[in-house]
């Protein structure tokens, strides 16, 4: 089983020195969002952000809404937007913080955050490898670049099964279904 072990809460490494929502345009996250139909809410510097599970700078998720900061870290933006898209229908129409799922849908979030990274001007595959390596995402293989490389089948195949990327590991930009 390729299990992957989120610790966004015991960070390693130079964890400052990420890609946050500061240094992107908001509107080019915004609108390759809105077509999973997510919209994004801004909060004030400072405040709390709701439906964080997490805490502290991480996105937050509640219904169809993505609630982040200036200094909410890129790569869990897309990773709390990649939950909201790969979770089923009934768990994203109660969702209020935790996004649930087990480890397949896990690792499938993880995948697909990667490659949505590549939708992102400033951000690509490279640097989230990185962000994710620094903030902490912890895989068997060592970094999220050799579990994406070397490990990663049975997320590819969970969502080309979703029907959530194709054969040529793009996004299909849909909503799980079942």
């Amino acid at each position: 089983m390729n299990e992957t072990i989120l610790q966004p809460l015991h960070k390693t490494g130079d964890n400052n020195d990420v890609l946050r929502l500061a240094d992107v345009e908001l509107t080019s996250i915004a609108n390759m969002l809105s077509s999973y139909g997510l919209s994004i809410k801004t909060i004030t510097n400072g405040q709390q952000i709701p439906g964080s599970f997490w805490g502290d700078e991480e996105a937050g998720l509640i219904g169809n809404e993505l609630l982040v900061r200036a200094d909410t870290p890129l790569h869990s933006i897309l990773h709390e937007a990649c939950h909201y898209i790969c979770m089923d229908e009934t768990r994203r129409d109660g969702l209020h913080t935790n996004a649930g799922g087990d480890y397949d849908e896990e690792n499938a979030v993880c995948y697909l955050q990667i490659l949505l990274a590549d939708h992102i001007e400033q951000l690509g595959q490279q640097r989230m490898f990185k962000d994710m390596d620094r903030w902490g995402y912890t895989f068997r293989l060592g970094s999220a670049q050799a579990w994406f490389e070397h490990d990663a089948e049975e997320a590819r195949g969970w969502l080309l099964q979703q029907k959530l990327i194709n054969q040529q590991r793009q996004p299909c930009w849909t909503l799980r279904k079942d």
